[in-house]
């Protein structure tokens, strides 16, 4: 899957600390806000609402008469949101920080090679074994040519969520407390895409023509792709350490518990591509003999990897 390498305006590692919240709200995905209050659906519009009563039934009567309750309390809650937001930035209550950068790398079969600081950071991928609808077993591996071309890597967080929440706990308010907390994953995430434009237009440059709005954004209609760890791409939660040398985790405030979490909870972090053929893909269930060749690339028995990946075996 051979691609000509974009090389990048900026290489390394960059810090970005207490980035304005306000350049990060516009990126959040309301859809993902509301899986996690288990509200199924499509709620268009929703941002457009406003609070005088006319406005409020007009969205709500374009839902069948059955799914009007739901709506309405998908409307109160993302007014809560909202209110809570302004809160977050009125007060400045939480603070939101990303390391990010674009390194040399090459792919020897499905390892990926990255060059940072006179050392080489090796990432052992997974394929599919079950093809995707193309026919085609993926790695992420395919996505880096041989030789000569790049990778990028990011960590994003949002720092102080934790008091805040605790904050209403004292009061035995466990509504806004799972508020603070939902939101503050929304975030990161935000963060996250925000990161991700910046590098394909600025930093890494690849798409620095890019013209998409947010809306199309958030449907991953750019070039290039962002898995995170853990994600059913990169599954495996223990390459959050190999990451750790690139990304300097500590200086934007994430510590890694041994079973590989960051924590402050509201962060993430994963891999930049930009071959205009990557694509986001499931590895799903790998067999024995893949299994064992993994173990061996990462250097890791397969007793201790086995924690790691059960999900998928």
């Amino acid at each position: 899957m051979s691609h000509i390498p974009v090389k990048p305006n900026k290489l390394g590692l960059i810090q970005l600390k207490n980035i304005d919240l306000q350049e990060i709200v516009p990126f959040i995905d309301w859809v993902f806000f509301f899986m996690a209050w288990r509200m199924s659906g499509k709620y268009d519009g929703i941002e457009s609402v406003h609070d005088c009563e006319s406005c409020k039934k007009s969205w709500l009567y374009q839902f069948p008469l059955a799914d009007r309750p739901k709506a309405e309390e998908a409307l109160k809650l993302f007014k809560d949101a909202r209110e809570m937001l302004r809160q977050m930035l009125d007060e400045k209550i939480v603070s939101v920080h990303a390391s990010f950068g674009i390194f040399p790398a090459y792919a020897i079969d499905d390892d990926i090679c990255i060059e940072n600081e006179g050392k080489t950071i090796t990432l052992p991928m997974l394929r599919q074994q079950h093809a995707s609808t193309d026919g085609f077993c993926y790695s992420l591996a395919d996505f880096v040519a041989p030789k000569n071309d790049y990778v990028g890597a990011f960590a994003t967080t949002i720092q102080g969520v934790e008091a805040f929440a605790e904050s209403f706990e004292k009061d035995d308010d466990v509504y806004h407390s799972i508020l603070a907390k939902t939101l503050s994953d929304r975030l990161a995430e935000a963060a996250a895409e925000w990161i991700h434009y910046k590098v394909r237009r600025e930093y890494w440059g690849y798409a620095k023509d890019e013209n998409l709005t947010i809306k199309e954004m958030l449907k991953t209609q750019y070039s290039g792709i962002r898995p995170a760890v853990g994600y059913p791409s990169l599954p495996d939660q223990s390459i959050i350490f190999e990451l750790e040398p690139l990304l300097k985790f500590k200086e934007i405030g994430i510590e890694l518990t041994e079973n590989g979490a960051m924590f402050p909870n509201a962060s993430v972090s994963g891999l930049y591509f930009a071959h205009p053929k990557s694509k986001y893909f499931m590895i799903g269930k790998i067999d024995e003999n893949q299994f064992a060749d993994y173990a061996r690339r990462c250097g890791k028995s397969t007793d201790l990897l086995r924690k790691w990946m059960a999900a998928n075996l």
